[in-house]
């Protein structure tokens, strides 16, 4: 049995302006337009994901309800985890290794430099800095998601907002 992860950093989001949380940057038109086009492209090449889960960072919340919504997907079902905001590549492989068994497909959002450590942890691929709004797509087989570790899954693809062509 096959699982995919679905990792998705944040789209790009307002520079922090003096007195603003870092948590709590929003994204700029060009994110939500970025966000839009990359869950597009997902929904075009036949992709859900079964659980999303997603920083509580406002920029990583908002990436994921209007890819979730370019999906077809109810926002509402949306997890979210304030670890993934800060926690490093370990709060993504314990969001990870929580998954329910019955999730065979799940999407992450989160923040760089986390997330292409986190890639490049599951795979010992190059993945390169993520750009903002792409996916890296990861394939686990015979594998529980409490046993995904370092190693365990196969780059199955990555795609950033600025490789789709203008709709």
């Amino acid at each position: 049995m096959k699982k995919t992860l679905y990792l998705v950093r944040h789209a790009k989001a307002e520079d922090r302006a003096p007195f603003m949380r870092d948590h709590d940057r929003e994204l700029v038109s060009e994110g939500i337009i970025a966000s839009a086009r990359i869950g597009r492209h997902l929904k075009d090449k036949g992709i859900t994901a079964d659980c999303l889960i997603s920083s509580t960072a406002l920029r990583a919340k908002d990436t994921a309800r209007i890819v979730a919504e370019q999906l077809g997907i109810d926002p509402e079902t949306i997890s979210y985890d304030e670890h993934m905001f800060d926690g490093g590549p370990k709060a993504y492989l314990a969001a990870v290794n929580r998954l329910p068994a019955n999730c065979q497909s799940a999407m992450l959002f989160g923040h760089n430099p986390d997330i292409t450590y986190f890639a490049e942890f599951l795979t010992h691929q190059d993945v390169g800095s993520m750009s903002k709004g792409a996916v890296a797509a990861i394939e686990f087989t015979d594998l529980e998601w409490a046993a995904v570790s370092g190693r365990t899954g196969n780059l199955l693809f990555y795609v950033a907002p600025k490789h789709l062509k203008e709709a």
